[in-house]
């Protein structure tokens, strides 16, 4: 019988420079992409993707394309959401087959690297099934620092360099979980490998209860349900876990989504793709943000893109044969999905604490982790205000709102939905600049 293996897929893009060329070790080299089917002209960055094995014995292996770049779900692609319609150097033009530069790509800023995570999810597989029914918020942290400590022995270069986690929605559980693993690791070295500095999440989950409860406030207020769907759903689910809601709960959450009509959740103003039913096809009640991310039209360009054999091969890909087709969220892993704490806040007090840079960031319009519900979570760490709250600016323009506590940035994007990097590109550019700068967002 055949051991099984585990490995993870991720991509790496460098920062948009250009550089001399330089000899690289055989093993890297392996992971270089010549170039990408249907790739612009001039491309002035390097770009790297392939496996790492994160369990040997059970055959799960990672795929990846140094901010490390987490998408959430549970279940759902960094490469196909985080790369390919939000901070990555390319976007899929609608033909599915050819691409253009992103001109406010964040590899402008920072090398990236992309990490379909946990095994199942996109091209990163485990040759042992159970693990696809089996996951859970544990098990995804120590599959992803797996993954960083044997990724930066292919890459020793990025060893000891300053190393950031950036994520959103569902990765506000994957991204503290993964920092404080990181922190926990490098306790008593002194020039740890690893070199957290910090992480920055947006519209990410965070705490249950203040999730839910500023979640159904801003349905409310924005006259999305009825009085008394808000009252039932105050009165049946704050005290309930997202990801494991009672049947009480489930009912009236079922009712506010029929009550919402065809609208798309992640983005409230903009209109959906064709139909936003399929947003909400397969619930079974849970939170939305725990069974889709966002569903434009920029998503059904990745499922045709990451699917064509050419492309698969340019990034070094699905080289075992997965017997199923690439798609941007999995439909079996976000449905297991285990363990599942009801709080982050925890994580957040303790690597405060340590020093480690926190910057929070929500796109306004977002109806599925919106910025009541990230303000009443940021709201429950008591933490003293540096900065109160003030418009920031981009061009003479509010770009949004920011308030600096001691410890922790707050930053809204005015105008943007659940992917703020996707509908405001540029702000988030500003924002991500500031964030590794740790500077406070601009008054003018």
């Amino acid at each position: 019988m055949a051991r099984g293996l585990a490995a993870l897929l991720a991509l790496l893009v460098s920062v948009s420079v250009s550089l001399p060329a330089a000899a690289a070790p055989a093993d890297q080299e392996g992971d270089r992409i010549r170039e990408l089917p249907g790739q612009p002209p001039n491309v002035d960055f390097s770009h790297y993707s392939g496996y790492v094995t994160v369990n040997q014995a059970r055959g799960r292996a990672l795929f990846y394309w140094l901010v490390l770049w987490l998408n959430g779900g549970p279940g759902c692609s960094s490469v196909g959401y985080g790369a390919s319609e939000e901070v990555g150097p390319f976007r899929i033009r609608p033909d599915g087959k050819t691409l253009y530069l992103n001109k406010h790509s964040w590899n402008k800023a920072a090398n990236l690297l992309f990490l379909e995570s946990p095994a199942g999810v996109g091209f990163s597989y485990s040759n042992t099934t159970m693990d696809l029914y089996t996951g859970g918020d544990a098990k995804t942290a120590l599959d992803a620092y797996a993954f960083l400590v044997n990724w930066l022995e292919r890459f020793p270069q990025y060893k000891y360099r300053e190393f950031y986690i950036a994520g959103e929605s569902y990765a506000g559980h994957y991204v503290p979980q993964l920092a404080k693993l990181i922190y926990e690791k490098s306790k008593g070295i002194q020039n740890p490998a690893i070199n957290l500095k910090g992480f920055v999440v947006g519209n990410a989950v965070t705490d249950d209860y203040n999730d839910y409860l500023g979640t159904f406030e801003y349905w409310w207020s924005h006259g999305l349900i009825s009085d008394s769907t808000y009252h039932n759903l105050k009165k049946t689910c704050l005290f309930d876990s997202s990801e494991h809601p009672s049947p009480e709960c489930v009912k009236n959450l079922n009712l506010a989504s029929s009550e919402e009509g065809n609208i798309d959740p992640y983005s409230l103003y903009t209109k959906p793709c064709n139909s936003s039913a399929s947003l909400k096809l397969g619930l079974g009640g849970r939170y939305p943000w725990l069974s889709r991310a966002y569903d434009p039209c920029t998503e059904r360009y990745s499922n045709i893109y990451y699917n064509l054999p050419e492309v698969q091969t340019a990034l070094h890909a699905n080289t075992t044969g997965i017997k199923y087709p690439w798609k941007t969220c999995s439909d079996i892993v976000g449905s297991y999905w285990a363990d599942s704490p009801r709080s982050m806040l925890p994580i957040y007090h303790e690597l405060i604490a340590a020093g480690i840079r926190i910057w929070v960031f929500s796109g306004d319009t977002d109806a599925v982790v919106p910025i009541t519900a990230t303000r009443y979570s940021i709201s429950a760490l008591k933490l003293p205000t540096l900065m109160n709250w003030y418009p920031w600016y981009d061009h003479g323009k509010v770009g949004g709102w920011s308030q600096v506590y001691k410890g922790l940035t707050l930053v809204t994007v005015a105008g943007a939905g659940h992917e703020v990097p996707l509908h405001r590109p540029r702000q988030a550019l500003i924002l991500f600049r500031h964030f590794l700068k740790d500077t406070p967002m601009p008054t003018q």
